[in-house]
């Protein structure tokens, strides 16, 4: 197979150099100045390892020269002349070692490839050498790739039996193996740098830059890669221009007028070293500073003496580049190819362009020794014997034996030293921003302005109950029930409790009311009592007005048991000792009502009607209606008592605190008792009303039970629409009012007349007839 490939190769050649030679005349005017092989650095050896390296960075236009052309040394690319010297040094040191290819003498031939066409035609030079030369073997070349042009593929390479192994093209295209199937590099793929770009843009919070790329596969790459992982992380792309150093001046102009009209104060350059100069000079001769530029490797670290133009502008630059690692003796040896007294020119820093150059050339010694030792039982024959020659193996041998090579370096945890840099603008400790939208503070929401990218929003407001309690949210979230958010709607809190206290001003007044109302009524059971044998007080039915007074007490002092918090107990005795209490006090009314009516209403002569409603009948009649009332609040509390809740539905700033009804039927069963029997004792008054001038105890009763009704009729509607402890005070309200109303028209009067008109306080007073009209 090897045969038949060379035999192609050769025939391919011949025809080339047959066509060549036939259109060259006598009196041609055309003359190639430049030699086919131009190496800068060679050395003979059993085994020639090939390299390229860009030496020079300024191509030359062989069209425009007359003679033969020089080098100029501005263009001098100290950073990959150093490559070539430590390639040379790692030769030498394998050379020097007896445990790596021991007794095989290594040599090299090292191209300058100028970053020109040109270089290709060395390439395939020496690919035609290589083939046609029995007495050389060379087999293996690796050079800077990401400088040759585009149509170079690696079945090109596979074609001219090259192995590449480049220590600077980083390019994510070449990982692919379909395409380049000979590609192998020491220097970690754009795929990973355009992440750590992403990464360090976030690191600061730059979510709103601009993006400059070379126009190469490099930059493409690389920046598509950028573009895909940045948008992902919330970064945001305001432009994205390639650039190349063809263009014409016009486009530069273009991109540096993009650059000036944006919003942005960050840019990051994807791009190669010669490439970022034609925008730099654009950009210098505009005077367009203060951004903060962000780089890859190719340009961030290069030591250019250019660059020194371009300071004002790239002032605060930060970026990747490759890790370095100090390779002992290196040092000394460069000192030692061009001994001078003044090293001011010379920069023989470790830089990881070098590391990777030296790993590459002990790759390709380790995948050669273990070739030709034949080690980890791969034989290359095909009777598995191991018979190498020098002279005899084939590339796709040392192609096999070069994937096992590994090598693996760590260079520490990504720290970024804050102190020694200096931002754009020669700023020290404050970091640029860059943002399109500045950050939305907690308590507000991101809202996307509509038809503009991500990092372009409104910060709105959380709605009520809701809160964001970090910077940038997209959604506020709602508090659990029992939380509020607080003015700044960055957290929850918890929500007021309110209930009707003791502490408060309302309820100290109902406090005070309830007590004056038991103190009066306490007191006026005492002047009943010194008074008992006053005929006015046994004309009023002395024992059911002591019981009623008694009663009234505890409607004042039930009162009290609505103030304070709810508790389990609290709630269940203030309805229905409530209801109770205020049946007790209507039954006894309705018993002194019938008694007066009874009394003064039995016109037969000698009709003993009192013996049918005597003492004891009063007590069984307000016993048997107060049972009722019993019945009623004890059913209530063995089937729905009420309890304490929490009302969160009326307010979203407060809890209420109250006691929940538990059963309303039986709620308004107990206040439809009380209002049945105020009604009957009402119309029983009403028919008593024409008694005696002097004995108004009918009328009494009447105004008294029109108060209590009135206070319950109006406090209904007062109850349903009173909200929180509102609802709480409008019932101890009714409760007061009507007990006030009840004591003062069935009493006060008669305290009047035992205290004030002692006189009117006989027998023919009470007992005096109405007067004709």
């Amino acid at each position: 197979m090897l045969e038949i490939l060379k035999s192609l190769v050769k025939m391919v050649c011949f025809l080339v150099l047959f066509m060549t030679a036939s259109v060259r005349g006598e009196a041609s005017t055309c003359k190639l100045w430049r030699k086919t092989e131009l190496p800068i650095f060679s050395k003979p050896g059993d085994i020639i390892i090939g390299g390229m390296f860009s030496v020079h960075d300024s191509p030359i236009d062989y069209r425009r020269v007359k003679k033969e052309p020089t080098f100029d040394l501005n263009s001098l690319n100290f950073r990959e002349l150093q490559c070539t010297q430590t390639m040379i040094f790692a030769i030498e040191e394998i050379n020097n070692r007896t445990d790596i290819l021991p007794g095989i003498n290594l040599g090299y031939k090292i191209y300058d490839s100028c970053r020109d066409v040109q270089s290709v035609k060395s390439l395939l030079y020496f690919s035609v050498k290589m083939i046609f030369n029995t007495t050389d073997n060379i087999n293996i070349i690796y050079f800077f790739l990401q400088y040759l042009p585009k149509i170079i593929d690696g079945n090109f390479f596979l074609f001219l039996s090259f192995l590449q192994i480049s220590h600077g093209a980083s390019c994510s295209c070449l990982s692919n193996k379909n395409l380049y199937p000979t590609f192998f590099r020491t220097i970690a793929s754009d795929y990973y740098q355009s992440r750590a770009l992403v990464q360090l843009v976030k690191h600061f919070g730059w979510t709103w830059v601009g993006a400059i790329r070379s126009d190469t596969d490099y930059g493409n790459y690389g920046m598509a890669t950028f573009v895909q992982i940045a948008q992902k992380e919330g970064v945001c792309i305001e432009y994205s221009e390639p650039i190349y150093r063809t263009y014409p001046k016009e486009k530069f102009i273009k991109i540096v007028d993009i650059i000036k009209k944006s919003t942005s104060k960050v840019i990051v350059a994807f791009v190669s070293f010669s490439d970022l100069e034609y925008l730099l000079n654009e950009l210098f001769n505009q005077n367009v500073t203060g951004y903060q530029w962000i780089g890859t490797e190719s340009w961030i670290s290069a030591r250019n003496p250019t660059f020194i133009k371009y300071y004002k502008l790239l002032s605060g630059a930060i970026g990747t580049a490759v890790s370095s690692a100090v390779i002992p003796g290196l040092q000394e040896f460069l000192l030692n190819v061009r001994p001078s007294n003044n090293h001011g020119n010379t920069d023989l820093s470790n830089n990881g362009y070098s590391s990777d150059v030296y790993k590459a050339t002990y790759a390709v010694a380790y995948a050669l020794h273990n070739l030709l030792s034949c080690q980890n039982e791969k034989r290359p024959t095909a009777n598995g014997t191991c018979s190498i020659k020098i002279k005899s193996f084939l590339f796709l041998q040392v192609l096999n034996y070069l994937k096992s090579i590994n090598f693996s370096t760590s260079y520490g945890k990504f720290v970024i030293d804050y102190n020694n840099i200096v931002w754009a603008g020669s700023k020290r400790n404050e970091v640029p921003k860059s943002v399109c939208s500045e950050s939305c503070r907690p308590g507000t929401r991101k809202a996307v302005q509509k038809g503009r990218p991500i990092c372009c929003f409104d910060c709105i407001p959380c709605a009520e109950g809701e809160i964001s309690n970090k910077s940038d949210s997209t959604e506020c979230v709602k508090c659990p029930l029992e939380y509020k958010a607080n003015k700044q709607k960055d957290q929850c809190i918890l929500k007021e409790i309110e209930f009707l206290s003791f502490e408060e001003n309302m309820g100290i007044l109902l406090v005070t009311l309830a007590l004056l109302g038991a103190s009066l009524t306490i007191a006026i059971g005492v002047v009943f009592y010194r008074k008992r044998d006053t005929p006015i007080v046994k004309a009023n039915n002395s024992e059911l007005s002591f019981l009623l007074l008694f009663s009234l007490t505890l409607c004042f002092l039930c009162s009290l048991t609505f103030i304070g918090q709810p508790t389990e107990w609290s709630c269940m005795l203030r309805h229905t000792a409530f209801g109770i209490t205020f049946v007790l006090c209507i039954s006894c009314v309705l018993g002194k009502t019938i008694v007066v009516l009874m009394a003064f209403r039995a016109t037969l002569p000698g009709n003993n009607v009192m013996k049918w409603f005597g003492a004891t009948q009063q007590r069984l009649s307000v016993c048997m209606f107060t049972l009722v009332q019993v019945i009623i609040c004890t059913l209530w509390l063995m089937v729905s008592p009420p309890f304490p809740n929490k009302n969160m539905a009326h307010f979203t700033e407060i809890i209420i605190l109250e006691c929940d009804l538990g059963s309303k039927t039986a709620f308004y069963a107990v206040l439809g008792y009380i209002g049945f029997l105020a009604a009957l004792c009402f119309v029983l008054a009403f028919l008593a009303r024409k008694l005696p001038d002097n004995f108004n105890e009918a009328k009494f009763i009447t105004f008294s039970i029109l108060i209590f009704c009135a206070v319950w009729i109006t406090f209904i509607p007062a109850y349903i629409s009173s909200p929180g402890k509102y609802t709480v005070a409008v019932e101890i309200f009714a409760i007061l009012a009507s007990s006030f109303g009840l004591l003062f028209c069935i009493f006060l009067p008669k305290c009047y007349i035992i205290l004030l008109k002692p006189e009117k306080n006989t027998k023919k007073n009470l007992m005096g007839k109405m007067k004709p009209k």
